[in-house]
């Protein structure tokens, strides 16, 4: 098998990942296994709050955020991302957005268009996904709210967020910014580019499990949490902790799977995030050139002002982008993404909508070996189309 799909998920990650999930579950004999984190000050509880602590400082520093408290624990970027869309956005508040953004960018919105009376403005992208920051400054004024995705997950288009955070600011609206695609091959600094929220999801780029992510937020920035409950302290209080990280996490945290997160998270920062980008990147370059020169293949996207992740997606001819995908993963044993890729917009931007696409994502741990074999598979497939 040729795994072409970690923008959906990293299926190999770093060996110490399951190691540290292991260890967290207590796979190893039951020794040193975690226990609720914050819910005592025996060892077991103890061990799960270092591991969560660990994590947050380990992400505090990926992006710039100010301090690990800065760094609360989701299910996943979209969960983080229904987190901070609501619990910014008030009731008649104008929000705006791309024609780039993920569902879990645009169904937060919509659904507080249909319950709060929010007016949602969707700044258009071209035909290679290139966004109309004319039009993007044009929607901002007497907005409240801008969210809208780092990199594109269909193209792999990456766009200029210190620029967008510059127009967000110099209007007065805040700026989520959805890092599912770039975070730990996309350098991003809130400081330094400005950003009041960044969304991360744990299993892609940061390799580690499934079920994690998170929201690192500026400093002076309150988001109202989406869920109150248990909380580990002030248990006598009426009202959620409303200080950082708390007052975004509530419940127990997914401690096991936050170890597991930690350990990608080292293989990021002895590699380095510009290195591995770049490696990524480079394979997601040679698989281009390789598709470009075959007779009847589209290659999607191309319109990113700040480069590319590791995503390339193409279309054979007028076939259907699922008839494709099943002819990679039977034929060719090569794992990709057929479909919608919850891109709607991006999908009608690009005149798709009906044929959806088919996405290659690379990650570290694929070869140049499998990049080929993917160009041939595709040359193969498209010479009997």
């Amino acid at each position: 098998m040729i795994y072409f799909d970690n923008a959906a998920t990293t299926a190999v990650k770093p060996p110490e990942v399951a190691e540290a999930v292991a260890r967290a579950i207590g796979s190893f004999g039951g020794v040193n296994s975690f226990g609720g984190m914050g819910r005592g000050v025996h060892e077991a509880s103890l061990d799960a709050g270092y591991a969560v602590f660990r994590a947050r400082q380990q992400l505090a520093r990926l992006f710039g955020a100010a301090d690990p408290s800065c760094v609360s624990f989701a299910s996943n970027a979209t969960e983080a991302l229904n987190t901070a869309i609501a619990g910014l956005a008030r009731p008649g508040d104008k929000l705006v957005t791309t024609a780039a953004s993920h569902n879990s960018v645009l169904r937060p919105l919509y659904r507080l268009a249909d319950e709060r009376g929010c007016e949602v403005v969707v700044v258009p992208h071209d035909a290679r996904g290139a966004l109309d920051y004319d039009a993007l400054e044009a929607a901002l004024p007497g907005a409240r709210l801008a969210a809208g995705t780092h990199a594109s997950n269909l193209t792999g288009d990456v766009y200029d967020i210190a620029r967008i955070a510059r127009l967000c600011r110099e209007r007065g609206a805040l700026l989520v910014a959805d890092a599912a695609q770039t975070a730990g091959v996309v350098p991003i600094d809130m400081g330094r580019d400005g950003l009041d929220v960044v969304a991360f999801t744990g299993h892609k780029s940061l390799y580690g499990p499934q079920g994690t992510g998170g929201l690192a937020v500026a400093e002076g920035v309150e988001i109202e949490p989406l869920k109150v409950g248990g909380s580990g302290a002030h248990s006598y209080d009426r009202h959620h902790p409303a200080r950082m990280p708390e007052r975004l996490e509530a419940g127990t945290l997914n401690a096991h799977g936050i170890a597991g997160l930690g350990a990608g998270l080292a293989y990021i920062e002895e590699r380095g995030v510009e290195e591995l980008g770049a490696q990524v990147r480079a394979l997601a370059d040679r698989f281009e050139r390789g598709v470009r020169g075959i007779d009847g293949v589209r290659v999607l996207g191309g319109g990113g002002d700040a480069g590319r992740c590791g995503i390339v997606a193409l279309n054979v001819g007028d076939a259907d982008s699922a008839a494709i995908g099943d002819a990679l993963n039977a034929e060719f044993g090569i794992c990709t993404r057929a479909g919608a890729h919850c891109a709607p917009l991006m999908h009608e931007a690009l005149g798709t909508q009906s044929q959806g696409a088919v996405r290659f994502s690379f990650s570290s741990f694929n070869t140049e070996d499998e990049v080929d074999a993917g160009i041939a598979a595709v040359a193969a497939i498209a010479e009997g189309a």
